[in-house]
This record gives C-alpha cells, sequence and structure tokens, in this order.
C-alpha cells in the first residue's frame, strides 16, 4: 500500500459496531422494511447497496428473465395436430339407427405433425441463447455505470460535509477575532467604521455555514436515491474522507486491460456472435417444413386408414430478404464492435489523462501553496489583534486562506473523481 497525504473531511461520528454495519451494507431489506436507524456506511457499503436495491438496476436485470423465457420458447416442437370430423349425420329421429350411424354416418379421425427441416429448433436456440449473454453484459455494464455514479455523488457527500466542517470552524475562529474587536472597540483602540467591516464580513461565515448545510442535504438526498430509499434512513450517514493516494501504471496498461474486461465492449463482441446466429437462422427458416398426417375412415361399414405428407415448393419466397437483412446485421454488429472499442479506448485516454492533471494539482497545494495561506492568514490575524496590520489587510488574509483551503478541498474531490472515472472505463474497481 502507498502513504497516502489524507485531508479528514468528517468530523467525530457515531461509529455502528462492525457487524451491524456489515449487516446493514449486506442486508436485502424488503420494500416497507424499515432500514436501522443512525446508519454509516463506506464506498464500497455504498456500491453494495445499490447493487442490491438500485430499481432502475433491477428493471433492466429483468430483461435477462425475459430472454431466458425466450430460450425457453425457441426451444419448444410444434404440437401434433388432432383432427375429427363426422358427416352425414342422420337428423330425423326415426332415421338415427345404430345401421344408418355404421353404413351411412362417415367417421375420420386423424393426427397430423409438422416436421422441421434445416434445423430450425437448434439455430433458434442458438439464437435465443447468445441474445441472452448479450443481455447479461449489458445488464453488467448498466452497474458499472451505477457504481461510478454512486461514488461520484458518496464523493459530492465527502466533499459537502468536508466543506460544512471547515465552514462551521472558520465561522468559529472568525467571531473570536469579532468579539475580540468588539472589546477593542470598546476600549477604544478601533474605529466604528472597521468594527462594522467585520460584523459585516462576519455574513460571509455564517452564508458559508448555510450553503455548505443545504450541499449537503442535497448530495445525501442524491445518493440515497441511487442506493434506494428503502435501504438506507433519511439520516444516513456516510464515512470516509477526500484522500489523495497516487495511481500508479500507465496508460497503455489501462487501455489493454479495459479491451478486455470493459462490459459494453463484451456486451459489443457478443452481439457479432449473436448475429452470426440470427444469419444462420434465417437460412434455416428457408427451409421448408414437412407436414404429415395419419387419418382412420369409417364409411359404409368399412374401416380404413390413409396417409398424407404436404410440403411447400420453395419457388418465390425462399426467406431471401431475412437472409439478406441478417447478413447486413453481421457488418452492422463488426461496426458497432469497432465503435466500442474506440470508444473504450479514448474513454480510458481521457480519464487518464484528468486523473494526472488533477494529481498535479493536488500536488501544488501540498508541496507548500496550502500551508503558506495559513501562514499568511495566522500572521496577519496576529498582527491585528496586536495593531500591526490594518483591518484591510487581515481581511484579505482571511479571505486567501478561505479560497485556498475550498479550492484545495475541490482539487481533492477532483482527484477521487477522476480515479472512479478511470475505473469505470477500465470497468474494475481494482487499480494499482
Amino acid at each position: 500500500m502507498i502513504n497516502a497525504n489524507r485531508y479528514t473531511c468528517l468530523g467525530k461520528l457515531w461509529v455502528m459496531p462492525a457487524a451491524a454495519a456489515l449487516a446493514a451494507a449486506l442486508g436485502s431489506p424488503l420494500w416497507g422494511q424499515r432500514a436501522p436507524v443512525h446508519m454509516r456506511i463506506d464506498l464500497e457499503q455504498a456500491i453494495q447497496l445499490a447493487v442490491a436495491h438500485n430499481h432502475n438496476l433491477k428493471a433492466a436485470a429483468t430483461q435477462i428473465q425475459q430472454n431466458e423465457a425466450e430460450e425457453i420458447t425457441a426451444a419448444l416442437r410444434p404440437n401434433p395436430v388432432f383432427t375429427y370430423d363426422d358427416l352425414f349425420i342422420p337428423i330425423t329421429p326415426n332415421q338415427f339407427t345404430s345401421s344408418n350411424i355404421d353404413n351411412i354416418t362417415e367417421f375420420d379421425l386423424g393426427v397430423g405433425y409438422t416436421w422441421e427441416r434445416g434445423h430450425k429448433r437448434q439455430a433458434r436456440i442458438a439464437a435465443a441463447k447468445d441474445v441472452t449473454t448479450v443481455s447479461r453484459s449489458q445488464v453488467k455494464d448498466n452497474e458499472r455505470s451505477l457504481v461510478f455514479n454512486v461514488a461520484q455523488q458518496f464523493v459530492n457527500v465527502l466533499l459537502a460535509q468536508s466543506t460544512l466542517d471547515f465552514a462551521k470552524q472558520d465561522l468559529a475562529s472568525f467571531q473570536q477575532t469579532v468579539d475580540l474587536s468588539q472589546a477593542r472597540y470598546t476600549g477604544g483602540a478601533i474605529s466604528e467604521g472597521d468594527l462594522l467591516k467585520i460584523k459585516l464580513q462576519l455574513l460571509q461565515f455564517q452564508t458559508d455555514v448555510s450553503a455548505a448545510q443545504l450541499s449537503l442535504a442535497q448530495a445525501r438526498a442524491g445518493l440515497r436515491q441511487l442506493l434506494g430509499f428503502e435501504s438506507v434512513p433519511m439520516d444516513f450517514e456516510v464515512s470516509g474522507e477526500l484522500a489523495y493516494a497516487p495511481v500508479r501504471g500507465n496508460q497503455e496498461d489501462f487501455q489493454a486491460l479495459a479491451l478486455k474486461q470493459r462490459p459494453d465492449l463484451i456486451a459489443a463482441e457478443q452481439g457479432v456472435t449473436s448475429a452470426n446466429s440470427q444469419y444462420n437462422l434465417a437460412k434455416a427458416n428457408a427451409k421448408r417444413d414437412l407436414t404429415t398426417s395419419l387419418f382412420y375412415t369409417h364409411v359404409s361399414g368399412i374401416s380404413s386408414a390413409s396417409y398424407s405428407m404436404n410440403i411447400e415448393i420453395p419457388v418465390f419466397d425462399r426467406n431471401q430478404g431475412e437472409i439478406a437483412r441478417a447478413h447486413y446485421g453481421i457488418t452492422q454488429a463488426d461496426e458497432l464492435k469497432t465503435a466500442a472499442s474506440e470508444t473504450v479506448m479514448t474513454d480510458v485516454v481521457n480519464s487518464y489523462q484528468g486523473l494526472a492533471t488533477n494529481d498535479q494539482i493536488v500536488k501544488l497545494y501540498t508541496s507548500g501553496y496550502l500551508k503558506q495561506a495559513q501562514d499568511s492568514r495566522d500572521i496577519s490575524e496576529y498582527a491585528y489583534k496586536r495593531g500591526a496590520a490594518s483591518l484591510l489587510d487581515y481581511l484579505d488574509a482571511e479571505r486567501t486562506y478561505r479560497s485556498t483551503e475550498l479550492a484545495y478541498r475541490q482539487s481533492l474531490a477532483n482527484f477521487m473523481l477522476s480515479v472512479e472515472q478511470l475505473k469505470e472505463a477500465i470497468g474494475t474497481r481494482n487499480l494499482p
């Protein structure tokens, strides 16, 4: 493991026991059951909850079951056909005798069956199975997108919590300055105008706290929607911190890895196989089926059997249209596969370059600018409280410090988001 420079964004929160946390993350509460109160989850637990409870993903997963049902339909054989007719039945009662029924009335009893030719059933089964395989990869790709959305929203919650904690700390620190300035004004050390400027500046700190509280509430609501409202309580909390941990590896290795395991690319490759199956099915459907029938007939007191068979002669309709369409479908699937491969390569390039840029930005802050901004604020505050610096110099140093701290937190969040984007682009949660 690589030592990471970490910035804790969460204050002390109530931590639920490990067993309860694991049960909350891995359990499957049904609709109507209440989620545990005071629930606290980390990123991996949030992802597990989303995969288990997100309704859009669960709806997409039903496509697999629907296609599996289509496999059953594809494997069905034709039903036999039962035929019965009774001719020349007497209507008048006095003619309805056993002798008339035996000698005049005609009975026909038969059974017929259609024999599929060209291995149609096997072709249908193969085509249906290939469609199911593609749908599994597509659902996996939906899960990949959901995981990224959860991670993105989780980082937003961490950023909002970090911003709120900083705003509260800054407000408390500046409140001390206001109290000291009030005392200095009472003692005649500063003018009323300077005191009013300081009190008006306090409004900015109070507004920052209110805005941070709103951002946190909105970020948590968005995360809860992704997790499933029934899986976490309204007052759930997140466990984690804005952290910087360098990612090892080069762009080419990440691209090679993505080409092996991106589910959307795998689905595109399976789509080529499915298109070939559809082409084979179209050719099999060009073969005309044979229908055979066996009849038992009783007429004029004589019982007899007969046999018939019929088959369509493919003079005009040889399914040539569907065969041509399926053939072009193979070309389409090949092109989509190529396009998906190029998309994967581009996604990895964009995410890797974004990660490299955000990595450099975080290093700029940690290389000294962050400490310099804090030292400048502390020096100006110390000097102002002792009358050695002007109010404007102190307020300017305070604004610079606040903007630098907020920008640093945003850069940490951007770095973590770029890591998640790289994971999504590759199709894995495990990076070096």
